[in-house]
């Protein structure tokens, strides 16, 4: 007969109890330890990004754009009148000097127009030597008279100081003497009104002469401009050098101060450089540059910066310095890199994919076992390769410099 133990049931289910709730315990505890665990790192191949050292010391900042060779020195050739072309003589690429005839033109009016502006300014010529050769004779003659009359006053002055001794001795009638007197005044006088007529006949002249002058000068300056279109009937370089345009053809008829051809001295060339117009603002004119042609380094300096923004960059010309390599020439494309400043004792590590000046940022900071880590660094003044660390980074610190917006939500990362 078997015997009912309550007791012994109420134990067996107290220890079920207990289990269960050592086991939801257990549990629990275990999902609180797995929630706070951090993800795992992601696993980077180290050769696949680009890394930098945090240095100390002098940091040149630079700007940098690209650009062509153009010539210093570009003559366009303007037609001076209207006229046809007859011939073109030279084609683009020939190298020229400063007589060297590129076109030729023709107008017939040019020429008929030259021919009488030479005739009316060898008439006004000949009317001038005329009329000043006959105010100058007029001239001598007031001069000839005036000379008479000084050798006429002379002769009755000394015929005075001898009739004198004679009054004063009785010799001869004192009113003889005193008539010669007067004689000598009368003379002096003359004399006086004489030399005022020269010098007024020499003021009169000069005026006369002042109006045919300025005559002549206008139709001389006539005949020289006629004489110039004519001559530009044949179009010459003007400099040496290399023709590079001919933008007119044999038969076309063109106006006076149509573009004809265009003539560079190709050995003279400057560098046109395209900076961005948040770039350009420290940009100053003196200021060394280094141009690359693809086939060596030319130094150079910042002579004129264009006040003007156009599409977003700004034109800086730099003068070369020094032998040109082979192969520049016009219109070659060249990159330029302007020097803007040398900062003394700063930190500063090559410049991150994203990284921009004066800005708040992240990079990836390499630890000793291959992790790095997210942490903030707060960014200076850049340039071309290079930027100031102004905070977050010390010298001899590496960071990651390439892209790493593939790993935005995770702060640290494992280099293998």
């Amino acid at each position: 007969m078997d015997i009912q133990r309550p007791d012994l049931r109420r134990q067996h289910v107290r220890k079920r109890w207990k289990l269960g709730a050592l086991i939801i315990a257990v549990l629990t505890v275990a999902g609180f330890g797995i929630l706070s665990l951090e993800p795992a790192a992601p696993t980077v191949e180290r050769n696949t990004v680009w890394t930098g050292t945090v240095k100390r010391g002098v940091m040149v900042r630079e700007v940098r754009g690209q650009g062509i060779l153009v010539p210093k020195v570009v003559r366009w050739i303007a037609a001076e009148t209207d006229a046809r072309v007859e011939r073109v003589l030279i084609r683009p690429g020939a190298i020229v000097d400063a007589d060297t005839v590129i076109l030729e033109l023709s107008n017939p009016v040019v020429k008929d127009e030259l021919a009488r502006a030479q005739a009316q300014f060898s008439s006004a010529k000949a009317k001038y030597e005329a009329r000043r050769s006959e105010l100058e004779s007029q001239i001598l003659d007031q001069r000839a008279e005036l000379a008479s009359m000084e050798a006429e006053y002379e002769s009755a002055r000394l015929q005075a100081e001898a009739e004198k001794e004679l009054a004063d001795q009785g010799i001869i009638p004192a009113i003889q003497y005193r008539r010669t007197q007067l004689k000598v005044g009368s003379l002096n006088t003359r004399i006086t009104f004489q030399k005022e007529r020269i010098a007024k006949a020499r003021q009169n002249m000069r005026k006369q002469l002042e109006s045919d002058e300025a005559e002549v000068e206008q139709l001389a300056r006539t005949r020289d401009l006629r004489q110039r279109q004519a001559e530009a009937l044949e179009v010459r370089a003007g400099i040496e050098g290399v023709l590079q345009q001919v933008v007119v053809e044999a038969g076309q008829r063109i106006t006076a101060g149509s573009n004809l051809a265009r003539v560079a001295q190709s050995d003279v060339l400057i560098a046109q450089l395209r900076i961005a117009e948040s770039q350009a603002k420290d940009v100053a004119i003196g200021k060394p540059t280094k141009v690359d042609t693809r086939n060596g380094i030319v130094l150079g300096k910042v002579a004129r910066v264009d006040p003007a923004v156009r599409n977003g960059t700004v034109q800086v010309d730099v003068e070369l310095q020094g032998a040109l390599p082979p192969g520049a020439r016009p219109d070659l494309s060249v990159t330029g890199t302007i020097e803007i400043e040398r900062l003394e004792n700063v930190l500063y590590v090559g410049r991150p994919a994203f990284g921009q000046p004066e800005t708040q940022t992240t990079l990836f900071r390499i630890i000793g076992d291959g992790t790095a880590m997210r942490v903030p660094v707060k960014l200076g003044r850049a340039s071309v390769d290079t930027i100031e660390i102004e905070k977050g980074l010390a010298e001899g610190d590496q960071v990651i410099l390439s892209d790493t917006s593939a790993w935005d939500s995770n702060d640290r990362i494992r280099l293998n």
